[in-house]
């Protein structure tokens, strides 16, 4: 059973489309229905279902708030400036580099100097 992904609202459609060509069971939160939620709304949701999210919110990087391994898990892609482009490439290259299913209750950032992992024992 492919792992599900939750594409955040704050990225393109087609990074969506990145994680279901490597294999997720990628939605976006805009085809939920979702858009327009507050965090502390879209995030129980989120994680009610059981799917990962990846996200540009830095909120979601605030590991006193989002404690890792106390929910699912989070991909935060953090572009140096903000575009299409380099959202889609930060997705390429992290579905790229991980297995996901490899890292469950972790915070994975996405950077273009690499990816870091919070939460692994």
């Amino acid at each position: 059973m492919p792992l599900p992904v939750k594409v955040d609202e704050d990225l393109p459609e087609d990074v969506a489309a990145i994680f279901a060509a490597a294999g997720y069971a990628a939605a976006t939160v805009r085809s939920q229905g979702w858009g327009g939620l507050l965090d502390e709304e879209l995030w129980p949701k989120v994680q009610a279902e059981g799917h990962w999210l990846v996200t540009a919110d830095k909120a979601f990087g605030n590991i006193r708030l989002y404690v890792p391994g106390t929910y699912i898990s989070v991909v935060l892609l953090q572009a140096d400036e903000e575009s299409r482009r380099n959202y889609l490439e930060l997705a390429s290259a992290t579905v790229r580099s991980l297995r996901l299913e490899e890292f469950p209750g972790c915070l994975i950032v996405a950077t273009s100097r690499g990816i870091r992992i919070r939460g692994r024992s």
